[in-house]
């Protein structure tokens, strides 16, 4: 396997690691999401990294690192803005002072290096995989 297929598969796992037991902290607090929301977090946050591994392991690696840079840019976006900018209840200073707060607000916090080293690793390898214009 080469270093960048290694990279590319860990930050998904722990994206999804931490991402899970984020969702885990919304239930145990009871912070629902909209219904277009829950299709984002569905689309754009689990299947699509998932999708992106997947390619990194075949020929389609340029594919690869487009889905998981903007996948991961995408869910930086949203994290950053309904966790920490619009009032909402999902934001991190609108949650119950309930168990489960602090694993919330951690792994809120979490996603955004995650996701934002996530997606410079996407550019980054999608500009080494890039052909070279003729």
């Amino acid at each position: 396997m080469n270093r960048m297929v290694a990279v590319a598969t860990l930050f998904v796992i722990v994206h999804h690691l931490v991402a899970f037991v984020h969702g885990a902290a919304h239930q145990q607090l009871d912070v629902g999401l909209d219904p277009w929301q829950q299709v984002f977090v569905w689309v754009v946050i689990i299947i699509l990294p998932i999708v992106s591994l997947i390619l990194y392991w075949t020929p389609f690696k340029q594919a690869a690192a487009v889905t998981l840079s903007s996948s991961m840019l995408a869910g930086l976006l949203f994290g950053v803005y309904f966790h920490f900018v619009a009032s909402t209840p999902d934001h991190v200073s609108h949650l119950p002072d309930a168990e489960g707060r602090g694993l919330f607000v951690a792994t809120a916090v979490l996603l955004v290096p995650i996701e934002g080293l996530a997606a410079a690793f996407g550019l980054w390898s999608w500009l080494k995989l890039r052909k070279p214009a003729v």
